[in-house]
């Protein structure tokens, strides 16, 4: 066979061939024996490239990510075995290798409790139990972070690329996980309330599939992923993401003032306006400056979505709900959700456009919090729509104030 690998098109036709047989139900052994000499040859672009392929060709991303685990199984002793350049200390894929050597640590000490757990007479060591439950919601609360950072900074760089399908997958896979780590944590929280027993036996067997899958995740990113990026990106690129990474989830200046100003603020705002720098707004009239300042200090976060669906600005508040980082701005709406709510995106949109509608509302609680999301369909004063507005608000401290405040009184 290897006389006919040198055509990168016939390498890509077979790949496919392999894992479609895959999917419609041929052994996993069968396979990777028939196709031995390709999978030796195999490296991580032409693996993307194979999922992008099939889901343009009409192969639905959940029928992928059900086999994902397989079809990385059927490549790793290739892709564990090629030798890779050392990574720079300070580059975005040797911390997203890091995070992941950390997670494997958290996974190995919650093992370690779990055993210890079971060696305990009748279940009961209450030292592992807190230990287990420590681990566990760091482990979750870590996961969560590492793959938000992956989704919403990463992601957007492949897709400028048309590089699609393999981050859907991989998210619909970040979000299975995510539901592990919870159903775990939730089992052991019960350790506090009922007796050992059976409950071990339940709590060793989740924490087998997740650690499973979520070592299968950091093998698909450092052996699939970074290398997949690290041929495509340009420096400029990287360093756009490691500034990102870096500023991920901290929105304040480190200078110790409650209210954040935007680089570059001007503090003569007579001086703007001899400029010919004022907005002239429907109610009055601000520098660009002051407009910024403004948005970034609402006690809301907005969102705004052009006429063709892609992210035209974010609020930059003190504490956003939902993350957000400079690399989505202009990005598709649709790839920054996870696959499994882009149906519900896909409508809200629709219903805009078609001006079936102009409001769409939800709430949820979230981390304990009570959270409220509306989109706002924006429409010229010809009624021609411009693109919608997400505004997210934490409503928990106002939903809990009860009777009156008419006195002067500060809230820190």
């Amino acid at each position: 066979m290897s006389e006919y690998l040198q055509s990168g098109e016939y390498k890509q036709e077979v790949l496919k061939g392999l894992i479609r047989d895959l999917h419609g139900g041929r052994s996993f052994e069968e396979v990777k024996r028939e196709f031995g000499e390709l999978v030796k040859d195999v490296d991580a672009s032409e693996i993307a490239d194979m999922e992008q392929r099939l889901i343009e060709e009409g192969m639905d991303p959940e029928e992928i990510k059900k086999l994902c685990d397989v079809h990385a199984a059927l490549f790793r002793e290739t892709l564990s075995g090629r030798e890779r350049p050392e990574l720079i200390p300070d580059h975005p894929l040797h911390a997203l290798k890091h995070e992941n050597e950390e997670a494997r640590k958290l996974l190995a000490g919650m093992e370690s409790d779990i055993e210890k757990l079971f060696r305990a007479p009748g279940g009961e060591a209450p030292g592992p139990a807190g230990s287990l439950r420590e681990k566990a919601s760091l482990f979750s609360s870590r996961l969560d972070t590492h793959f938000s950072k992956k989704e919403n900074i990463f992601f957007p760089y492949l897709e400028r690329r048309n590089i699609t399908g393999p981050p859907s997958v991989m998210w619909s896979v970040d979000d299975e996980i995510r539901d592990m780590t919870k159903d775990f944590a939730n089992l052991v929280d019960r350790l506090a309330h009922e007796k050992a027993g059976g409950l071990l036996h339940e709590i060793k067997d989740c924490f087998t599939r997740l650690k499973d899958k979520s070592e299968e995740m950091f093998f698909k990113e450092e052996e699939i992923l970074s290398p997949m990026m690290e041929n495509v990106l340009t420096d400029q690129e990287w360093e756009e993401i490691k500034e990102q990474w870096d500023e991920f989830g901290s929105i304040h200046t480190g200078s110790g003032q409650d209210i954040r100003q935007p680089a570059g603020v001007s503090k003569d705002t007579a001086s703007a306006a001899q400029g010919g720098r004022l907005l002239e707004l429907d109610t009055g009239r601000l520098t660009p400056e002051q407009v910024n300042s403004v948005l970034t200090n609402l006690p809301v976060d907005i969102t705004f979505v052009d006429e063709n669906d892609r992210v035209a600005y974010f609020s930059q508040g003190r504490e956003r709900i939902f993350t957000r980082t400079r690399a989505i701005i202009g990005r598709k709406v649709q790839n920054c959700h996870p696959p499994a709510s882009v149906h519900v995106v896909e409508k809200i949109l629709n219903d805009f456009k078609s001006g079936r509608h102009s409001t769409a509302q939800f709430w949820l609680e979230l981390n304990g919090r009570f959270i409220h999301i509306r989109y706002v369909a924006l429409r010229d004063g010809n009624g021609k729509y411009m693109g919608t507005m997400e505004v997210s608000q934490d409503l928990t401290d106002l939903r809990a104030l009860q009777g009156e405040r008419r006195l002067l009184q500060y809230s820190d």
